[in-house]
């Protein structure tokens, strides 16, 4: 019984509450980076857009280029890049941030 609760555990944690991250997977995480950039260079409206990652179970959230800019009425893009914060295995929050107008 204690090996299959080690066992089920191990498998439940194997694969928990990690983001995207230019450095990698860590156990406790604070990072950005890029996605992408074009020749647009006007920056008056900021959108961003979410995802979050409990234990690994429950997922929710809508991290997509698409609806930051959305959110931020952007039509031309100058640049996105995203932020990972969290916590291994325990939480994780991933947001896309685009800059343009």
């Amino acid at each position: 019984m204690k090996k299959l609760f080690l066992l089920a555990t191990t498998g439940l944690l194997a694969g928990c509450a990690g983001g995207k991250s230019p450095v990698g997977l860590a156990l406790i995480s604070n990072v950005k980076g890029p996605i992408s950039a074009t020749d647009h260079t006007v920056t008056s409206k900021k959108g961003a857009s979410c995802a979050h990652n409990l234990l690994g179970i429950v997922a929710s959230g809508d991290a997509s280029i698409d609806s930051a800019k959305k959110k931020a009425g952007i039509t031309k893009v100058s640049s996105v890049d995203y932020k990972t914060t969290g916590i291994f295995p325990f939480y994780g929050k991933t947001c896309v941030n685009v800059k343009g107008e």
